[in-house]
């Protein structure tokens, strides 16, 4: 077992061991290696002024993406290659990025540009074909305050894509390839002043390491966790990465049953879903940037039990089952049972989530999923929806709600769901339905609603659920 974790930034080798491996990956950049070509200004993920390319170790190969760095700790990076904006220049000198963004004057102040950078080569790497949409798409996690977005998105369009090495040419992969997969079923553990940091690579050795370590924190992205260290001063004891883990990233559907392992990250899911379940395509597309989207899971999301999460509303109408497995072994249990509270869960001390299983929509339902945010990208809900909705002849025969943000854990509509059952499909019933659903919710005022804005959102969007379901015509699961 190592005691010392080993990634690679730039191209050469870095091993880190006790204190720093507890910090960010923007900070042990910019202090304690002097890249500062890396800047921080929001430390929790939303400016994306700290952007750099992460190559993951997966399947014998280096898969790169975007990650916000202010967010990515040292203890997630072992058998990893960090490229910093320092890193994408080609021979020393600028690469096509860079050039189009100087000809295009996309810099004012400078100081969001690296991220733009590092995100503009990660797209070129993974893309074949870019045009304004596709900049568009995977720069939305990039704030500018003071160019404008117009020529940074026209220097990223006027790229030549015959100048642009690829990473694995820029930084040739089969040394930290051979070396990775030296590596790959070796554990970790960093103990520093009695705080403790373990990577295990396996499930097992997870649940030993949780049930004799009272309080663990896990982290996968760290979308939630690491944004409480840094800016509301959390400071768990003892720390379970799940990065290396094996077996917990299956995607797959089996007799009609979406199974997503709890390191599944929420890009891949959007991706898969686009053909499965349109409707969560979509949820998940606006549930956050590239940077957030590749990190953060839908367990996580699940195990934050945060009553405005932008999930659950979809997995109590689909019934979704948790898979938790702890010392005696695996046990299912559906998620309107496993979330009992607010941040309450049926969930034992040695025990940690393994997979979610989420029985797919059929052809005769109708699933819509909604939203309601004071901006369309990178914004938390004030209020979200599920509705899944089975008709027989111009009668509801079964329906399902959950609404988010209006009470302390998502909200089964269950009075709600019964009035609408055996109904006549028609706006007259939703209204009612609508008058129903208000006095069903108990929703507190705060700085994303009022208590009776969000009371007339849960009425308002039975009638918004109508509309747009009456005007497909059709269902909207596939």
């Amino acid at each position: 077992m190592r005691d010392h974790v080993f990634f690679y930034v730039n191209g050469n080798e870095h091993r880190v061991t006790g204190e720093d491996v507890f910090t960010p990956l923007s900070t042990y950049l910019r202090e304690k290696r002097g890249w500062t070509g890396t800047k921080v200004v929001c430390e929790e993920g939303d400016c994306g002024a700290c952007t750099v390319i992460l190559g993951q170790y997966e399947d014998g190969k280096l898969v790169y993406e975007t990650i916000n760095a202010c967010i990515q700790f040292i203890y997630q990076l072992d058998c990893c290659h960090v490229i910093s904006v320092e890193g994408v220049k080609e021979d020393g000198e600028l690469n096509a990025c860079q050039k189009s963004m100087v000809e295009h004057h996309g810099a004012q102040c400078g100081f969001c540009t690296p991220g733009f950078i590092t995100a503009m080569c990660t797209m070129y790497n993974e893309c074949e074909k870019v045009d304004e949409t596709t900049i568009k798409d995977w720069l939305v996690g990039n704030l500018c305050r003071c160019t404008g977005y117009e020529p940074i998105i026209k220097a990223g369009l006027d790229v030549d894509r015959k100048e642009m090495v690829k990473l694995d040419e820029l930084y040739p992969p089969k040394e930290m390839l051979t070396k990775f997969k030296a590596l790959e079923n070796d554990p970790v553990l960093i103990d520093w002043n009695g705080k403790k940091c373990f990577i295990p690579v396996d499930v097992d050795s997870c649940v030993k390491f949780k049930s004799e370590n009272e309080g663990t924190v896990i982290v996968i992205g760290g979308t939630d966790v690491n944004v409480f260290i840094n800016k509301r001063d959390f400071d768990p004891k003892d720390t379970l990465v799940l990065t290396r883990v094996k077996g917990i990233k299956e995607l797959e559907i089996k007799d009609g049953v979406l199974h997503v392992g709890a390191k599944v990250n929420l890009l891949d899911l959007e991706k898969f879903s686009e053909e499965h379940i349109p409707a969560l395509k979509h949820l998940l597309w606006l549930f956050g940037s590239p940077q957030i989207r590749i990190a953060g899971t839908l367990a996580g999301n699940v195990a934050n039990g945060s009553p405005i999460g932008d999930t659950p509303p979809f997995l109590f109408v689909c019934d979704a089952q948790i898979e938790l497995t702890g010392k005696d072994g695996k046990r299912t249990v559906p998620i309107r049972k496993f979330i009992k509270g607010y941040k309450q869960f049926d969930l034992n001390s040695d025990e940690m989530i393994t997979k979610i299983t989420i029985p797919l929509p059929g052809n005769e339902d109708v699933l819509k999923l909604y939203k309601v945010s004071r901006r369309q990208n990178l914004d938390i809900s004030t209020f979200s929806a599920a509705f899944k909705m089975t008709q027989k002849n111009g009668t509801i025969d079964k329906m399902d709600i959950a609404f988010g943000g209006v009470a302390a854990t998502t909200l089964r509509m269950v009075k709600t769901e019964e009035f609408l059952a055996g109904k006549e499909f028609s706006l007259d019933t939703f209204e009612a339905a609508g008058k129903i659903a208000r006095d069903e919710v108990t929703p507190i005022s705060d700085v994303r609603g009022s208590e009776e804005y969000r009371r007339q959102l849960a009425e308002n969007i039975l009638s918004k659920f109508y509309y747009e379901a009456a005007a497909e015509g059709e269902t909207v699961c596939q």
